[in-house]
């Protein structure tokens, strides 16, 4: 899964509207972001199979990012972040923690069984991405519902609906051209995690323009 993890950052600023986006944005993907920089030290592996259905992505070593306790792990520290740094309340902070922990639940929906439960434990997925059609449709059906909320969210503050519009049109695109891209077999090499970090850190900047506006006129 890709943009639908942004789902959960879209339904937390629906819920929890005085929380920045890009925080949230970088809570949804704070596991995948901690995982490409692992790709990129030699930490965490991964190789490409361009035969597999779906996701072409074989992820047979990731437990600090990926693994249950890992998951909680990530959850915690993110509550404490931005408590301290960004001096959240404790509701908005634990918002942020659910936010990252429902990545790994978002995962287990569409993960071939990769995900470990404890450290080198069973392995657990729910392989949705072995039928690609009904996977994109879950992931881009969350994506619909939970950025109308958070639309409809702004509407109700005041604030215009547009730049939340134009930042799920931007994931949809970025969603289009991670399918139609083609990657070589193989080990994913370093390269690959710089770009893929890249995408989410730039993501994680149009997330926050859009809480950088005028309000809507009266």
């Amino acid at each position: 899964m890709f943009v639908g993890h942004y789902a959960a950052a879209m339904a937390a600023k629906a819920i929890e509207p005085k929380t920045p986006m890009w925080t949230l944005a970088a809570a949804a993907q704070l596991v995948d972001i901690g995982w490409s920089a692992f790709i990129v030290a030699g930490i965490e592996h991964a190789r490409v199979d361009p035969t597999l259905p779906g996701s072409t992505l074989v992820l047979y070593d990731m437990p600090w990012t990926h693994s249950l306790p890992a998951a909680f792990a990530w959850s915690i520290a993110a509550i404490l972040l931005v408590k301290l740094a960004l001096r959240l309340p404790w509701w908005a902070s634990t918002i942020v923690g659910l936010t990252v922990f429902s990545h790994w639940l978002l995962d287990f929906l569409v993960h071939r069984p990769d995900l470990e439960l404890w450290h080198a434990g069973p392995r657990v997925g729910l392989a949705l991405w072995n039928y690609p059609v009904p996977e994109q449709a879950v992931e881009i059906g969350l994506l619909a519902i939970c950025g109308a909320a958070w639309a409809a969210s702004r509407k109700q503050l005041g604030r215009l609906a547009w730049p939340a519009i134009t930042f799920i049109a931007a994931l949809v695109a970025l969603q289009i051209v991670a399918m139609v891209q083609p990657q070589p077999a193989g080990e994913l090499p370093a390269q690959a995690g710089v770009m893929i970090l890249a995408i989410y850190l730039l993501v994680v900047a149009g997330a926050g323009l859009t809480d950088i506006q005028r309000k809507k006129a009266a």
